[in-house]
């Protein structure tokens, strides 16, 4: 097989609208990277079940430029990192970039990824030097990043940022993961032996709307809290232990009072406003758990995690 240097994996959902752009750009950028760097590439785009004509795109996108370009189609949608994964797994590079399809992060900023896989590096990150998103997003990105740094080991400093590169070995580790929520730049950087950041510029989407909503992030960062740190179990120990001592030393203080003053009937709706807010205590406490025992209870099924409709490539 073509001994291949550079494999860049671009998952694609829908952006049927913005695909012309993304390959009038990233074709030169990447022709004229392998020209001054002397090195052979390939490019794997994988769509993941679009429901618009985005595989049709594709499709003559690699009647094009079938020397380079390989495409995969998954039958049905299986979300952003697994639509990675599933381009991770037939990778040949010994260096794996992963660009999303909308232009924010510019394919011309890749050499400066590779610039650093240079220097020794296994895994670079790359963060946006200026973020054009609204305020609202940028401040709520900031909190829930503050929120997973302190929940877990994983620190990135731009964790949407979807422009990183990975070296060989850290590709083949993630290939053999199996986690039902996969979160992959977070499995790189636990792989990862020499990881950095490196500044990259970032620009408005080209054409479409964001996959990733508010409600999206902070789904996303529920799932990393839960899928790479017991911190959330272990704090709900200590707040049930905390609320347990208040609760007791308040029934002792309410039994001593009684027997001081008799009986008194203005402290009802208090003790009801504690009891009810222990209930959402405990509710909450339970739904934790539960998304604990739902992550068991999907791994256990071993259900492939996505389904290949076709795939396009060139034979060496």
């Amino acid at each position: 097989m073509k001994t291949v240097d550079l494999s860049i994996v671009i998952p694609i959902y829908n952006e049927a609208a913005g695909l012309q752009a993304l390959f009038a750009r990233l074709y030169p950028a990447l022709d004229k990277l392998a020209s001054d760097l002397n090195i052979h590439y390939e490019l794997i785009m994988i769509d993941d079940g679009s429901r618009d004509n985005s595989p049709s795109i594709l499709r003559e996108q690699f009647n094009q430029r079938p020397d380079v370009t390989r495409i995969i189609l998954l039958a049905v949608n299986a979300g952003q990192h697994m639509a990675i994964k599933a381009g991770f797994e037939r990778t040949r590079g010994s260096i794996v970039v992963t660009l999303d399809a909308d232009l924010q992060n510019p394919p011309e900023e890749i050499y400066k990824l590779l610039a650093k896989m240079r220097e020794g590096y296994d895994y670079v990150g790359g963060y946006r030097r200026e973020r054009n998103d609204t305020a609202f997003r940028k401040y709520a990105s900031r909190i829930l990043n503050r929120i997973r740094e302190r929940t877990t080991r994983i620190h990135m400093r731009d964790q949407g940022c979807m422009l990183r590169s990975y070296s060989r070995p850290i590709v083949d580790a993630i290939n053999h993961s199996n986690e039902v929520n996969l979160y992959i730049p977070a499995l790189a950087f636990i792989y990862a032996r020499r990881p950095t950041d490196v500044e990259v510029e970032h620009e408005e989407r080209a054409a479409g709307e964001s996959k990733y909503p508010l409600s999206k992030l902070i789904r996303l960062n529920f799932d990393l809290m839960t899928g790479f740190s017991l911190m959330p179990l272990q704090f709900f120990s200590m707040l049930g232990m905390a609320t347990a001592g208040i609760s007791t030393a308040a029934f002792i203080f309410l039994a001593i009072r009684r027997m001081l003053y008799g009986a008194d009937a203005d402290g009802v709706f208090t003790l009801f406003s504690f009891t009810f807010m222990l209930l959402g205590v405990v509710l909450f406490g339970m739904g934790l758990l539960g998304e604990y025992i739902g992550r068991i209870y999907q791994q256990v099924q071993s259900r492939p995690r996505y389904l290949i409709n076709a795939v396009l490539e060139q034979l060496d």
